[in-house]
């Protein structure tokens, strides 16, 4: 059992939080020092503040993040002791030894009162939650989730999402209801090459050949040489494990079949498959093979990281890229840099394949589990699960949990001012968001953003990311929506799946990217060796793989 755990622990122990682009810190924060109760104080009714009416200390292991400077001394942390007479003694982990803290701490049993921040895996959950080392939550929520209870009424199915099979919460999640998020899986394209050589925005596969071919033969950037990079892309993941979103397959395949995020896993009448083992998927390698062999894809998209395929997007004086999959303009330039090149890429709508398909990849399970961990050696349960409560509270907590402080970093919205979806908004950020920072927390921990909430935030002309991206999304992703009832959700393994899906997935994935790279450079014959690549995938346990997802499914549909 122990080698069990371990394995688990090294393979699926998820640390990233999502939409949030960090990388490590420098070092931890020293435990404070001040002195609070420690003994178990009586918590205030529901919703109540303060939570307690005498200071006690809760212990907090944290996973670090690079834009926030020092937990104990950041604003919105004084701002939250002030609200709840809580005082958080921190133990904060740099984020690139994140996992290994984590593993030795569980190990230990030397565990903190909280392990926030994380993003637990919820087999981490089972293994755990089964040996009474992580409190489950239910009786907790019932009696003082009140804002728990509020997101669970807005979307009922995220309750779903973070119930084991067991029938028990063990972690409270961070939920991000970003609506450009929920259609990670695009392509941008060049408009002011598109405008000079008088072409109408792709709409079929057979548009975008005839448009990469112009973009390659008829010099877009007038200067005389054919330096055009038609198609790029990258094969490195983004910020999130969420966003690998820069391979080409991502957007174009979507004209054949479903492929859906980096596992490629979805649902047919309730069935859990995958697209490359497919007639269809076939189809989309031997159109992707048709665009190399005419040079209209960047031989480097097949190898290249993010930052190569940025240095490309941001070429100095004159630009050389045509096209790229990406998560947003960011992907592929510098958002924000002087040359203000990022605005000029535009989303390509999903386009239609030979056979009429047409699809927009849909994400809509916006939670990341793991979050917020109550341990068995919490002094004080009930306290520890009011503070995560409260941060559920939007929008007064969120924003400041988000942004900073008010009349600093944001306001709430005036009369007349309208948020980016077009309806009266809730708040106004006041300052550029990111960087380095200690006013807010840099998007870690639990907390509830909902749909609402980010598109009320007022719309600035001087900061138009999110106004493009969710217009961008509104007119040409959300119109081909992939049906709800074909993407797979998140769910649980117990540690004896989880060990051996592990493996399996990683031998299976890896193929399917070596053979996607070979098929499409003309390394190997599509329609020779396809049958044999569709063996070596059944030979690979595929079958098996398919079974484990399906087991879990179905114990989820059960709860």
């Amino acid at each position: 059992m122990k080698k069990t755990i371990v394995l688990v622990m090294a393979l699926i122990l998820s640390i990233g939080t999502l939409l949030s682009a960090c990388s490590s810190q420098g070092g931890g924060t020293e435990p404070a020092k001040e002195e609070g109760k420690t003994a178990k104080a009586a918590v205030n009714p529901p919703g109540q503040l303060p939570i307690v009416n005498e200071k006690t200390t809760l212990k907090v292991l944290m996973k670090g993040s690079a834009s926030v400077e020092d937990f104990a001394t950041n604003e919105f942390t004084k701002w939250l002791e002030q609200k709840t007479n809580i005082h958080i003694e921190w133990e904060v982990t740099p984020e690139k030894t994140a996992t290994e803290k984590l593993n030795l701490v569980l190990s230990s049993g030397d565990y903190p009162d909280v392990i926030m921040g994380f993003g637990v895996s919820p087999t981490l959950m089972m293994i755990y939650g089964s040996q009474g080392v992580f409190l489950p939550l239910n009786d907790l929520i019932d009696k003082y989730g009140v804002e728990m209870k509020k997101m669970f009424a807005d979307n009922a199915f995220y309750k779903d999402l973070i119930t084991a099979p067991d029938g028990k919460i063990y972690a409270l999640p961070q939920v991000n209801e970003c609506y450009h998020c929920m259609f990670q899986q695009r392509m941008w394209v060049y408009k002011p090459w598109l405008d000079k050589l008088g072409l109408k925005m792709p709409e079929t596969t057979e548009d975008f050949y005839e448009m990469l071919k112009a973009f390659k033969t008829k010099d877009p950037n007038g200067n005389g040489k054919a330096d055009e990079i038609a198609l790029s892309g990258s094969v490195q993941a983004g910020a999130s494990h969420l966003f690998s979103t820069q391979m080409l397959d991502s957007f174009l395949m979507n004209a054949f079949i479903y492929d859906h995020g980096e596992k490629k896993l979805y649902l047919e009448g309730g069935k859990v498959t995958v697209p490359y083992n497919k007639p269809e998927w076939k189809e989309g390698l031997k159109y992707l093979r048709k665009l190399y062999a005419e040079g209209l894809i960047d031989p480097q998209a097949l190898t290249q990281d993010n930052n190569q395929l940025k240095k490309l997007g941001e070429n100095p004086d004159i630009a050389v890229l045509g096209a790229s999959s990406g998560h947003n303009m960011g992907s592929l330039t510098q958002l924000g840099a002087a040359s203000g090149r990022w605005k000029e890429y535009v989303a390509v709508p999903p386009l239609k394949g030979p056979s009429g398909f047409r699809n927009a990849a849909y994400h809509p399970y916006v939670v990341t589990n793991g979050q917020y961990i109550i341990t068995k050696n919490a002094k004080n349960p009930e306290l520890a699960f009011r503070l995560a409560d409260f941060m559920f509270n939007s929008p007064d907590t969120t924003i400041r949990w988000y942004a900073g402080r008010e009349g600093t970093e944001w306001r709430y919205a005036e009369k007349g001012e309208i948020g980016i979806n077009g309806k009266p908004a809730i708040w106004k950020q006041l300052t550029p968001w990111g960087g380095v920072q200690n006013v807010n927390w840099g998007q870690t921990g639990p907390g509830y953003r909902s749909s609402d909430f980010r598109l009320g935030e007022v719309a600035n002309p001087e900061q138009p990311l999110e106004i493009i991206l969710y217009n961008e999304t509104k007119q040409k992703m959300e119109p081909y929506k992939m049906p709800i009832e074909k993407v797979m959700p998140p769910v649980f393994f117990t540690a004896d799946q989880a060990s051996e899906i592990a493996d399996l997935e990683k031998t299976i994935l890896d193929h399917v990217k070596e053979m996607m790279a070979r098929f499409i450079t003309g390394d190997t014959d599509i329609d020779k060796n396809w049958d044999s690549y569709v063996k070596n995938l059944d030979n690979m346990n595929l079958k098996r793989y398919l079974e484990i997802y399906q087991q879990a499914y179905d114990a989820m549909k059960k709860k």
